[in-house]
């Protein structure tokens, strides 16, 4: 691949970092097979947004076909809240068990959850799955203090969680971002200075983020939210082939 250039380095799936994790908000099957054609290679996990996975008509032909491209799927954080919150988290894990997942992620952006009982449950689940642990809010009043940041992505480290993303809604207008979608740099000073980078997802569903974290961490950062479409995008950004990031150094 354009061996003809000096291009950063990227990893081959299975990937421990340079990660691209991609928001489906309802994709067709069409779509799937869509994305998979122009960027399967570059695709390293899809989250079924919110709830979705519930109301959708296409759930299990859509797991299949992702399953058939080593593709692994999680469902999104905010079913784990309502499941945690209408206290039917024994009927997710066996939804989940039944769909043939093994991921999932617990998070508290919606709902308010104690943080040691959002511990003692990542660290139940990991058990059983890979966990992906979600830090923020995503109500974009609440204001959290870095070091509370760093507290609580150290410690759902520790109880298990394989990554902790760091939310920034599918808007990229809460979280590690201010309501004008521009980065908290501060925050992720703060946070990069106490924790390794590769140990985090940051949602970054705009261009303009991305590029910003590109340059801040190089080509391998984990990045998450990302729309389907902008999966190749979002790999010329990495690699150093669109103007925004072409002076990157490899």
């Amino acid at each position: 691949m354009g061996s003809f250039l000096d291009l950063p380095a990227r990893s081959a799936k299975p990937r421990e970092q340079g990660i691209t994790h991609v928001l489906d908000k309802g994709m067709s099957v069409a779509e799937v097979d869509g994305m998979i054609e122009v960027a399967g290679d570059i695709v390293d996990f899809v989250k079924l947004g919110w709830g979705s996975a519930l109301a959708t008509r296409n759930l299990r032909p859509k797991l299949d076909r992702y399953r058939d491209h080593a593709i692994p799927v999680v469902l999104g954080g905010t079913l784990t809240e309502l499941a945690i919150s209408q206290r039917r988290l024994d009927g997710l894990i066996d939804y989940v068990k039944a769909l043939g997942l093994s991921h999932v992620e617990v998070s508290d952006g919606t709902i308010t959850l104690d943080h040691d009982e959002k511990l003692r449950l990542i660290e139940r689940l990991a058990k059983e799955f890979t966990v992906f642990s979600e830090v923020g809010s995503k109500d974009d009043t609440k204001i959290m203090a870095p070091y509370r940041w760093v507290e609580q992505i150290r410690s759902e480290l520790k109880a298990g969680a394989w990554k902790v993303i760091a939310e920034a809604r599918e808007t990229g207008t809460a979280g590690i971002y201010r309501a004008d979608g521009e980065v908290r740099m501060g925050l992720i000073d703060e946070i990069a200075h106490e924790v390794d980078p590769a140990l985090m997802v940051f949602e970054a569903p705009r261009k303009e983020q991305q590029v910003w974290f590109i340059e801040r961490f190089g080509a391998e950062v984990n990045l998450g939210n990302i729309g389907p479409t902008d999966v190749l995008p979002l790999e010329t950004l990495r690699l150093g082939l669109r103007s925004d990031t072409a002076n990157v150094d490899p």
